[in-house]
This record gives C-alpha cells, sequence and structure tokens, in this order.
C-alpha cells in the first residue's frame, strides 16, 4: 500500500520507519509531541483505594476532549478499571480511538495496554495460574503457548501492548509480590519469561518486561523499599533474564522500577535505563514508567522538587512513556522546555522512540482501523483446556511418604480449611476477580472456577466428602475447629485445603503490597493444622499460595504434602485429579520450602558461607529444596557420560544420560543441571542451575538427553566488574534437584581468563532422542 501523490512521506508505508518518523517529527509541535509521552486512564478512581500504589493521590481530573486535540501516547486499561463485557468494550476501544485519530492533526491512535500477568486482566477472561506456577512446570513450550493464547486475546480485543512479564528473581520470600514472579533462580525465570515474551510478541503484543531492576531485591521484603543488593548481585542474579528476554525473546518495551539501588531510584538512573538498556544491550524498544513512578521521583524518592524536575530527570534517565496518566510529562514538561530546564531534544529522542514503535504497529499508515472485537471470546474452551494443562504440570508433590496418595476412590473423606471452599483460593492478586472485582462485590466473576471440595467431590463420585472450614484465611478465631475436627475424626483421611488470600496493598495475605513478617502460615491455619494432625487421622496437607511457608514444624507428621501456587480458574479440577491420580503431579519448586519461619532473606544460590556451618547456630537448609518435586511413578537415569576433561576457557562439553519410566503409568521427570565452581577468584554459589528439561515418558519408555555446556555459561564478574570465564576446575551435576545429584562431570578449563560480553551464549542447549 502507498500514499496518495503528494501526501507527506511520514504516510508512506513504504518508506523506512526511521525516515517516516523523523518526516512527522519535524512537523509536529512541542505539545504535540508531549501529547505522545503520557497515557491517560479513564476511569481510573479518584478516590478509594484504587488498583495501584497511591492511585487516588496521584490521579487528577482531565478534559478528555481537550487533550486529545494534540494526540495520545497511550490508552491505560480500557477493560482492566471496571468490569465491562469484552465484546462491548472492544467496540467502547474502538470508538475511543477513531476519537482520537479525529481530534488530533495528525490522525494518530493511541497504544492501548492492558495487565496480562496470568492471563488479560479483563471481565470473564481467562485466569490462568500465577508466574511462580509457570516456574512450577519447567517448561518453556508450555508457557510460549500460554504467551500466545493471551496475546491473541489481548490483540482481538484492539490491545496493543501487555505489562507482562515480571522477570524479578525472588529474594526474600516474605515479598508480597513472590506470586507474579517465576522464581528464585535467575536461569530458570530467564528461560520461562523469554517463552513467555516469544508467545505475546508472536501475536503482535508489545511486552514489557518488568521491574527494571532491582525490585525484588528490596529490604526487609517491604514493597517499594530500597535496594541493598551489590553491583554483582545485581549482575548476576537481577539482569540476566532481562538481558535473555531482549536478546531471545524480542521484548519491545522496559518498565522501570519503583526502587532506588545505592540511592539512586531506577527511573533517575541514565547508566540502567540508557547505558546499560540501549547502548551495551542494544535496545531500540520504548521505556514506560510503572504507574506514577515518574512522580514519585518526587513525592516518594524526593530527588524532584516538582514535576517538571521529575519529567527531566526521568527523560535524561531514559524513560519514554509516562504512565498510567498524564501528571509530570504534560504541561510541566512543555512549560520546563519553553523556559530552557528541559532540552526539547530529550522529548525528540523519547517522541522519536513512541513513534516508530506505532510505525511498527501499523498506527501510523493510511487506512488504519481500530479492531471492534466482534468475534471475541476471552475465556474459550482452547483458553481452559491450556489453563487446566498449565495447572496440572504446576502440582508440586512435596511428600507422600506412606504413599497416601492417590486417595481411594471409596474413602471416607474429611475436606477441611478456608481455602477448600472458595473459588478465589485459585486467583493470584492481578487475576481480575482478585484485582478489580473486590471493588465491585455485586459483580459476579465472569468465569467459572470450581473449588478444590467442588472439584474432589466431581472427581470422586464413590467418596463420602464432608467439609468444615475450621477457620478463616487472617481471622484468628479458632470457633469452628471443633467441628473441623468431628469431620477429620470420622474419616478415613483429611484433606486440609490452607493458604492465602491474594490481595493488594495490605488487603490479602499475598499481593502487591500484601508484604510479610516471616513464613508462618497466616492467621489460625497453622494451629488448625495442628489440631487435624492430633486425631491421628492422616492429613493431606493441599497449599494453595503466594508464596511458599515454613512447614519443617510438621515434617513427619502428615501424610502427604502438595503445593499449588494459584492455579487459576482450572486449579480446582487440576488438584482434584492429582488427589484423585487422574494426574500424575509433575511440577518442580521454583523456590524453596523453608523449614523454619526465620531465617529471610535466604535462596539456595548461596556462597559457602551462606549455607549450615559450625559458625552459626542457625541453620537455613530448607525443607524442600529448589527443584524438588515428587510423582507417582518412578524413574531411573542411567548410561551417563560425562567423564573428567580439560577443555579451553572458549571451550564446550557434552554430558549425556538417559532417562527412563520405571514404573507403571506415565510421568514426567525434570533433569537439572547444575554448575559446581569449587575455587574462583571471587566467592561463588555453592551451585546455580544452568540448565534443564522436562521429559514426558510413558511407563517403560526411555529418552536421552545431551546437555551441551559451553564454557560462557561458567562466567561471572570479576573484581573489576569485567565478565570473565576463569581457567580452573568445575563440576557439571546432573541432579532431580539443587540438593538431589545424580551424576557428576569433573571439568578443567585451561587457558588465559576470557572476557564475554553480550555475544556470550545465554543457555544449555539440551539434545533429546
Amino acid at each position: 500500500m502507498s500514499t496518495a501523490p503528494g501526501a507527506a512521506p511520514w504516510r508512506d508505508p513504504a518508506l523506512p520507519a526511521a525516515v517516516r518518523v523523523d518526516d512527522l517529527l519535524a512537523r509536529m509541535t512541542l505539545e504535540e509531541k508531549t501529547a505522545q509521552l503520557y497515557g491517560i486512564w479513564v476511569g481510573a478512581a479518584t478516590d478509594g483505594d484504587g488498583v495501584a500504589p497511591l492511585q487516588r493521590e496521584m490521579t487528577a481530573d482531565h478534559d478528555w476532549d481537550e487533550l486529545i486535540t494534540l494526540g495520545l501516547g497511550q490508552l491505560t486499561r480500557s477493560f482492566g478499571t471496571a468490569p465491562v463485557d469484552p465484546a462491548l468494550g472492544a467496540r467502547a476501544l474502538a470508538r475511543a480511538q477513531r476519537r482520537i485519530a479525529e481530534a488530533g492533526r495528525f490522525g494518530i491512535p493511541a497504544v492501548a495496554h492492558e495487565e496480562c500477568l496470568a492471563g488479560f486482566t479483563a471481565w470473564q477472561a481467562t485466569a490462568y495460574p500465577v508466574p511462580l506456577a509457570w516456574g512450577a512446570t519447567f517448561d518453556p513450550a508450555l508457557v510460549e503457548e500460554l504467551g500466545g493464547r493471551i496475546g491473541g486475546d489481548l490483540r482481538a480485543a484492539g490491545v496493543h501492548q501487555g505489562l507482562a512479564p515480571v522477570l524479578d528473581v525472588v529474594r526474600d520470600l516474605r515479598w508480597g509480590r513472590v506470586e507474579e514472579t517465576i522464581g528464585e533462580d535467575p536461569y530458570l525465570v530467564a528461560t520461562i519469561g523469554t517463552a513467555y515474551v516469544r508467545g505475546l510478541e508472536s501475536a503482535g503484543i508489545i511486552a514489557t518486561l518488568k521491574h527494571f531492576a532491582g525490585y525484588a531485591s528490596s529490604a526487609g521484603a517491604r514493597n517499594l523499599a530500597p535496594v541493598r543488593a551489590g553491583v554483582r548481585e545485581l549482575a548476576e542474579v537481577t539482569l540476566p533474564p532481562f538481558e535473555m528476554a531482549l536478546r531471545e525473546g524480542g521484548a519491545r518495551s522496559v518498565m522501570a522500577a519503583y526502587t532506588e539501588t545505592d540511592g539512586v531510584p531506577a527511573s533517575a538512573d541514565p547508566g540502567l535505563l540508557t547505558g546499560l538498556l540501549r547502548e551495551e544491550w542494544g535496545f531500540t524498544g520504548t521505556v514506560v514508567a510503572d504507574y506514577f513512578g515518574i512522580g514519585f521521583l518526587q513525592s516518594l524518592h524526593r530527588v524532584a522538587a516538582d514535576p517538571a524536575e521529575a519529567a527531566r530527570i526521568a527523560l535524561e534517565a531514559g524513560i519514554d512513556v509516562e504512565l498510567p496518566t498524564l501528571s509530570c510529562y504534560g504541561r510541566p514538561l512543555v512549560e520546563a522546555v519553553r523556559d530552557g530546564r528541559v532540552p526539547e531534544a530529550l522529548v525528540d529522542r523519547a517522541a522519536r522512540r513512541v513513534l516508530r514503535q506505532k510505525c511498527e504497529l501499523g498506527l501510523l499508515d493510511p487506512g488504519w482501523t481500530p479492531s471492534t472485537g466482534a468475534e471475541i471470546d476471552l475465556d474459550s474452551a482452547g483458553n481452559r483446556a491450556l489453563a487446566r494443562r498449565l495447572a496440572e504440570a504446576s502440582v508440586v508433590l512435596l511428600d507422600n511418604p506412606e504413599g497416601v496418595l492417590p486417595l481411594a476412590p471409596d474413602a471416607r473423606i474429611a475436606v477441611v480449611g478456608p481455602r477448600a471452599a472458595d473459588a478465589l483460593a485459585m486467583l493470584g492478586c492481578y487475576s481480575f476477580p482478585s484485582h478489580v472485582l473486590t471493588h465491585h462485590p455485586e459483580v459476579p466473576p465472569g468465569i467459572g472456577i470450581p473449588t478444590v471440595l467442588d472439584a474432589l467431590r466431581a472427581e470422586l463420585p464413590g467418596a463420602e466428602v464432608a467439609f468444615a472450614a475450621g477457620c478463616d484465611v487472617v481471622d484468628p478465631d479458632t470457633s469452628g475447629f471443633a467441628e473441623a475436627v468431628a469431620r477429620t475424626s470420622g474419616s478415613d483421611v483429611c484433606v486440609a485445603v490452607l493458604g492465602d488470600r491474594a490481595g493488594l496493598f495490605g488487603r490479602g495475605t499475598s499481593g502487591e503490597g500484601c508484604d510479610a513478617e516471616d513464613l508462618r502460615l497466616p492467621g489460625a491455619q497453622a494451629a488448625l493444622l495442628d489440631a487435624l494432625v492430633a486425631t491421628g487421622v492422616p492429613v493431606v496437607l493441599v497449599l494453595l499460595t503466594g508464596r511458599p511457608y515454613a512447614l519443617g514444624r510438621w515434617r513427619g507428621r502428615l501424610a502427604a504434602v502438595v503445593q499449588a501456587f494459584f492455579p487459576g480458574e482450572e486449579g480446582g479440577p487440576a488438584l482434584a485429579g492429582v488427589l484423585s491420580g487422574r494426574v500424575n503431579p509433575s511440577g518442580r519448586l521454583p523456590v524453596s520450602v523453608p523449614r523454619r519461619p526465620g531465617g529471610q532473606p535466604w535462596t539456595y544460590l548461596q556462597p559457602p558461607l551462606g549455607l549450615a556451618g559450625e559458625v552459626s547456630n542457625l541453620d537455613p537448609t530448607p525443607l524442600y529444596p529448589f527443584g524438588h518435586g515428587g510423582s507417582y511413578t518412578t524413574f531411573a537415569w542411567a548410561d551417563f557420560e560425562g567423564s573428567a576433561a580439560e577443555i579451553p576457557t572458549d571451550g564446550g562439553y557434552d554430558l549425556s544420560v538417559t532417562v527412563r519410566n520405571t514404573g507403571g503409568r506415565a510421568g514426567a521427570e525434570v533433569v537439572q543441571l547444575y554448575l559446581h565452581d569449587p575455587v574462583a577468584s571471587v566467592t561463588r554459589p555453592e551451585v546455580r542451575l544452568i540448565g534443564y528439561r522436562r521429559v514426558e515418558l510413558s511407563p517403560g519408555e526411555s529418552r536421552r538427553l545431551t546437555f551441551r555446556f559451553h564454557t560462557d555459561l561458567s562466567s561471572f564478574p570479576d573484581r573489576t566488574g569485567t565478565r570473565i570465564v576463569e581457567p580452573g576446575e568445575l563440576e557439571l551435576r546432573l541432579a532431580a534437584s539443587s540438593a538431589d545429584v545424580r551424576h557428576r562431570a569433573r571439568l578443567r578449563l585451561t587457558g588465559p581468563a576470557r572476557p564475554v560480553g553480550t555475544e556470550r551464549r545465554l543457555r544449555c542447549e539440551v539434545a533429546e532422542v
């Protein structure tokens, strides 16, 4: 398609995007350029708590009709602000886009963005398992399929940009947003997160990586607290998932974190947002502010005296778009440019990036028309089937020492606990029912969410199932214990369904702004579990949580332990399938399960000094280690090939193993490759994950796996901050968890220390035959 003779070059799709954008920028006024740098949040609440931190204080009323005469950069959460029928919402969004295009001189629509952390955050849209559950699957292909399906729904509704995935690596399990992360290991977070990015981007949706960078390292596990991480932790733990998602996933947007590191807020850090992200990594997309993050430079960080100075600092750092709504990048910025406080070149730089992205989306082309969403079903049968597969693959069998699971089909079962009969027990804080509908209690969820109780009754029609809640999630009242104990005492087995209630800013036990003092089960749930165990009836603990909780006090007292991380709308049937045996559990822990409620922060990525030893009476060893998970079948690992070898510091090495299903039913094994560096010039983690493969096997079936290690995977920043591959001894460990090593290969790296940069290999390839 080409433009009519004499039309402006910026309208010509045959020209390069850079040429088109330069031509358009030259025609725009300062006000029109700045209008491309902010979003508008139509319908956002200016009273009450809202769905974003300090939303009420930071949201002002704007004259929509007047604003859009200058154009508009972004439309914020047309679907994710209040319940709206998807088809009606798509038509309303299309009307708004036409109004924006018709009002401005250039006819340019806005980029529409939505949250999509665990599905499209919209009414009647599928609520998938949370990202921590994605990590538990150890299955990038399944997560890429998820990203593609969510992206397709977003695109059908007229949305261009999704604010996901979260690539923060868990550093403190008390942090409220653990449920939004993929796990505590940067390689797992990188590979699973990159898969989700590929899925979203394959559907034409701009994936937005967040939160860049260090957000999960906040001190004391407090939301938005200062970050105490050093440069080496940032380089080795925090940054690798972002680098992989950009290099291999093709993400086109990055969201700056709220936090500060060593006194510099991320939104004010040109070394991070420009030097590293753009100059070193070569990123050419857009950097967007986390909601109100630019205003926070004044109100929370106090590095800016007024909105104009906050705008200057953010633009200098490299933030192109102010979200969610207009505050600093509008009139304050225009006035600051006019009086010489902000160079107009900074506005041009950001506007060029925004307009180039709009050009890539086709929003500058003549004849552009918005999607009307005429055929839109956000909770299709295909969506629900994928939600079920993902939920089933994410359930982790932590313990089953006496083989109580699967349950007998005719058993007398007491289902007890505050999470057993509550549909919201399945959902994380960024699901629409938990995130938005709490402000609209009169509106139904819009999707079917079977509870564990209902699903188990449907799964085992021959069983006698009794129920008692026992207690609330957080209320300390124990008056319901007596009924729960009575139900349990009259049963063959008790299924205790305990866990979290997802919420926002203190309205839940898990979720954004719902940070925990320690890792005790919330409320009276621990006391309830003690009362149930005291009956002598076998107790199967089922946890529906957004983080792991300390379970050491019940070690050896429970018949079985099953962990699910907010498994989504199909989580009830998935759990019932695991309890009945229809589903063979195959999830693996993306985070360690602690033995005791204190001792945080701690992850398995510890140097020797961080492990148990004689220098302290406190033993941080987890109850269940990273990567752990059980099955109803058995696997044998045989024919290992990985003898001791010497390789150069720029070399590679293959190690192979045959995995056979030696049990009587189909199942999945997750083979994990860890690196151990016994002596190095700086301290190293005792072990760290550098590769894995999930293998589905029928009874008697075997598969040979070959892990192709390259020395790049052993690189680390030396004392000068240069990333190098260092000569010396290494050990590769094939393991079923970070603590369950099956085979070892000892290597000696020879030659000089080799500096590596962005060209280095980021992943271990695995061949399967």
